[in-house]
């Protein structure tokens, strides 16, 4: 309350930032991009030109770039928006980069319904189910910018295959200083209810947080899990701490099948936990759009006050 506001950095401009500092001083790292116009690419590209590769509207090809620097000991990061690096060249994904286990970083903006206004060729409502669908791939999805921070320092320190989903806008500040220690976890509880959890990630942790502030003026104690890292999952762990809330809720930006909600039903009956649960995302039907991200979600059922209903409804509503 000091009155002073912190201006939301973009998810790409911190995570860019680290690898091109990381980049400077060490002559192995590659960062590969499909896109232009980011300030922050723009610098990289200035400052370390031998390191930095515009490979242009080719992200087949960029993959396959980056496996033969990847074989040659090089530490690679793919950039492109979140429909062209996934969909566009998931074979090359699978039959190089996952066939291989390459240390390569695909680095996606605008992940979910991101890119609004742009409809289908732009939305990725399946990049979930099908990037962790991929052998040995990690999947992470930082909800702020101290998070996005945190992976992309874990990405430059471990090489690994793994899949960075990045919000395309700005987002306010969630951790404050708290995430480091729930980054080997993979997930982080906000809040102290125990009625309803609802589990989200990225730009849906925020509308999940919004809700439980809806929730507690209608009597039920909610939490908020950003179930930020969905592969490799810590199964035992999330249910260890599903087991202390009376039901779950999950809430995406994604197809039903395969998504996020679908990663923590697995996890659940994996480790043989039963819970009330219910999952809100995008339902097979759903109508392509034109519309801002939330007039689209009041359309497919995902918005804040669906949120609200469907945790009322499983707390067993107190009015």
């Amino acid at each position: 309350g000091d009155g002073v506001s912190v201006k939301p950095m973009l998810m790409r401009d911190a995570v860019i930032g680290v690898i091109a500092e990381a980049a400077s001083k060490d002559r192995d790292i590659i960062f590969i991009s499909a896109d232009f116009g980011a300030a922050a690419l723009d610098g990289m590209r200035r400052d370390l030109p031998g390191q930095f590769i515009h490979a242009g509207i080719s992200e087949q090809n960029m993959v396959d770039l980056a496996a033969g620097l990847a074989l040659g000991g090089k530490k690679v990061f793919l950039y492109a928006m979140a429909p062209f690096i996934t969909a566009r060249c998931y074979e090359q994904i699978k039959s190089v980069l996952a066939a291989m286990n390459l240390p390569v970083t695909l680095i996606a903006v605008g992940v979910g319904l991101g890119y609004d206004h742009a409809t289908l060729t732009h939305f990725t409502p399946e990049d979930i189910a099908i990037m962790r669908a991929l052998n040995r791939i990690g999947v992470v999805t930082p909800a702020d910018e101290e998070a996005s921070r945190a992976i992309a320092e874990e990405a430059v320190a471990e090489p690994a295959f793994r899949y960075l989903r990045l919000e395309r806008q700005p987002l306010p500040p969630l951790y404050g200083g708290a995430f480091a220690a729930s980054r080997e976890r993979g997930f982080h509880t906000f809040g102290e209810g125990r009625e309803v959890a609802i589990v989200a990630c990225g730009y849906m942790t925020h509308k999940a947080l919004r809700a439980r502030d809806d929730l507690s003026e209608h009597g039920i104690d909610a939490a908020v899990i950003d179930l930020f890292r969905v592969k490799p999952l810590d199964a035992r762990g999330l249910a260890a701490t599903l087991k202390q809330f009376g039901a779950v809720l999950t809430v995406e930006e994604q197809m039903l099948e395969g998504g996020m909600g679908s990663a923590v039903l697995e996890a659940l009956a994996d480790t043989g936990t039963q819970l009330p649960l219910r999952r809100l995302g995008m339902r097979d039907g759903f109508d392509v759009v034109n519309g801002n991200r939330d007039e689209l979600h009041a359309i497919y059922g995902i918005d804040t006050v669906d949120i609200v209903d469907a945790a009322r409804q499983l707390a067993g509503d107190k009015g």
